[in-house]
C-alpha cells in the first residue's frame, strides 16, 4: 500500500492547491493526508481506486478544518489567542507607585485620614479616635482627599 501512496503524492499537491490556494497550506493538507491514511488504513479494500479514496480523505479533512476555523475564528473579540497568557503586571506597578505619588503629596491632614480609612481599613470613628478629632472631620478630610486623589491620578471627579 505504502508504493500506491507515494505515487499519488504529486496529484493529491494540486488537488491540495486547488483547494487552499496557498502552498504552505497544501502541503500541511497533503500530510494531514496522508497521516489520516495511514491511521485507517486497515479500512482501505484492496483493489480499490486508491486516489479517489485520499482525494476523498483529503476533502473531507479540508472541510473539517475549515469548520474548526470558522468556529474558532482567530482575531474575533472572543477569541482565545488575545487574551493574555500573563498578567499585565508592570502597568499595575506603574500604576501603583503613581497612586503612592499622588497620596504623598496629598496635605498631611487628609493622607492621614485617606491612609487609616481607605488603605488600612480603620472605620470612621476609629480614625476619628486616632486623630484626636471629630467623626465629621474625618469624613471631610476623606471625601477631599479622594477628590484630590482623582484629579492627580487623572481620574473624573
Amino acid at each position: 500500500m505504502s508504493d500506491d501512496v507515494l505515487s499519488h503524492i504529486p496529484a493529491l499537491r494540486l488537488f491540495a492547491r486547488s483547494l487552499t490556494g496557498r502552498y504552505g497550506d497544501a502541503d500541511d493538507l497533503v500530510q494531514d493526508t496522508l497521516v489520516r491514511a495511514i491511521a485507517s488504513a486497515a479500512s482501505y479494500s484492496a483493489g480499490t481506486n486508491m486516489r479517489a479514496w485520499l482525494f476523498t480523505i483529503m476533502r473531507n479533512c479540508f472541510y473539517n478544518n475549515r469548520v474548526k476555523l470558522n468556529r474558532e475564528q482567530p482575531g474575533a473579540e472572543t477569541c482565545v489567542s488575545d487574551t493574555p497568557s500573563t498578567p499585565d503586571s508592570q502597568y499595575w506597578h506603574l500604576r501603583g507607585r503613581e497612586v503612592e505619588a499622588a497620596l504623598m503629596a496629598l496635605p498631611q491632614a487628609y493622607r492621614e485620614a485617606v491612609m487609616l480609612v481607605l488603605v488600612t481599613g480603620e472605620s470612621y470613628q476609629s480614625a476619628a479616635d486616632i486623630l484626636e478629632v471629630d467623626i465629621g472631620t474625618i469624613k471631610s478630610r476623606i471625601s477631599r482627599g479622594r477628590k484630590l486623589l482623582q484629579v492627580a491620578l487623572g481620574e473624573e471627579v
